[in-house]
């Protein structure tokens, strides 16, 4: 942000082409002691900006003062901040990218395993396992799409919009977001350094996919309980008093993530929502949850990846789960191809499994004689 600052400044007179030159250097040697790691913070510096500031001044001299005419950290955090939520919402697709690959070829893998499809926790048709999986896919597709369009909100240039009233000196904020490869400029100076809706926005989308994840997961644990699914080794642990357990810890880990998550969305909502215009210190609060948002969501991306590709459906113990009651529906619908309305269909239906359970014998051993004592048809 600094250098494209140095050039706009140049560009509008306030410093020699001379100037911009030096300026420029002595912030490359700055960014160079921040990736080797030697870069020595001072008691005296209130923050990053003022700290780079301070090392810059050290290396080049008074110069590295004009640096800041016509800035304010108020907008140079607003722009640090949407640069890095961009860069990491753009890492998060990638991430999520390959969740959904490694699910596909899952699912393609195990496209002929059979299981009982459930509604109310109740068996209820009989599904491929793939379809299962899909179906959670299905929801991160959606999460996928959902952060793609957040990214042209957070990818808009707020620099040049100094401390709450723009610059004095008509920097071209065009050029500085060309420069640091936003998309475009902010429309209100004012706004610029109060907005952290794409903050907000971030965290209101990490605690929806991580509902999702969470929800996969516990379908999952209860699918291990079952023994329908078996858990890798990396991925559970054993109990510290009996040794026949194998826990999904990490399963159980994704659904706890999820309340932390909607705990950070409802915690900065909360925080902004007295805010006065325009900046003000409280904004400096969105930074813990955001990094710890981020952090989290990669975390549960490698997880989940992790699980899915290591887990081993067991196909005899899915097969178990089904029953010839779960066909009631496709009697149903035979009798519908032979011209019966649906609602009656239903009734007929549901009367051969009542006589099921009555006889206590399963609907497939039902006589012809007493289904046509039900229905003729």
């Amino acid at each position: 942000g600094s250098i494209a600052y140095a050039k706009a400044t140049q560009k509008v007179g306030i410093l020699t082409e001379e100037e911009r030159d030096t300026i420029v250097a002595g912030l490359e040697k700055v960014m160079e002691e921040w990736a080797a790691g030697t870069f020595e913070l001072k008691a005296g510096d209130e923050d990053i900006h003022t700290a780079n500031e301070r090392r810059l001044t050290e290396i080049i001299g008074p110069l590295g003062g004009k640096l800041h005419t016509g800035r304010s950290r108020n907008d140079q955090v607003a722009t640090d901040t949407r640069l890095w939520i961009v860069e990491a919402e753009r890492d998060i697709l990638k991430d999520i990218a390959t969740l959904l690959g490694a699910s596909a070829e899952f699912a393609r893998e195990h496209i002929d395993v059979l299981m009982a499809g459930y509604t109310h926790l109740q068996p209820a048709q009989p599904i491929r396992f793939a379809h299962w999986l899909m179906s959670h896919m299905a929801a991160i597709q959606r999460d996928a799409q959902r952060l793609t369009e957040l990214i042209p909100r957070a990818n808009q240039c707020p620099l040049g919009s100094g401390a709450l009233a723009g610059n004095a000196f008509g920097v071209d904020r065009e050029f500085l977001a060309k420069e640091l490869g936003f998309e475009g400029v902010t429309s209100n100076s004012l706004d610029s350094v109060c907005d952290r809706d794409f903050v907000a926005e971030f965290l209101m989308w990490h605690s929806l996919f991580l509902v999702h994840l969470s929800q996969m997961a516990e379908d999952l644990i209860i699918n291990n309980m079952l023994k329908c699914v078996d858990m890798a080794d990396a991925y559970a642990t054993g109990s510290s008093l009996m040794p026949q357990k194998k826990n999904p810890d990490a399963l159980e880990l994704l659904r706890g993530k999820a309340g932390v998550a909607i705990g950070r969305s409802v915690g900065l909502m909360a925080t902004l929502k007295g805010l006065p215009r325009a900046y003000n210190k409280d904004l400096q609060e969105d930074k813990v949850p955001l990094f710890d948002a981020v952090d989290t969501v990669k975390d549960c991306l490698a997880i989940a990846t992790g699980v899915i590709v290591t887990m081993k459906p067991n196909p005899k113990m899915l097969l178990k789960a089904l029953c010839p009651e779960m066909l009631a529906t496709d009697l149903a619908d035979y009798l519908v191809r032979k011209g019966v309305p649906f609602r009656e269909t239903h009734h007929i239906s549901g009367a051969c499994v009542r006589l099921a359970e009555e006889k206590e014998i399963s609907i497939d051993t039902l006589t012809l004689q007493q289904l046509q004592e039900i229905d003729s048809r």
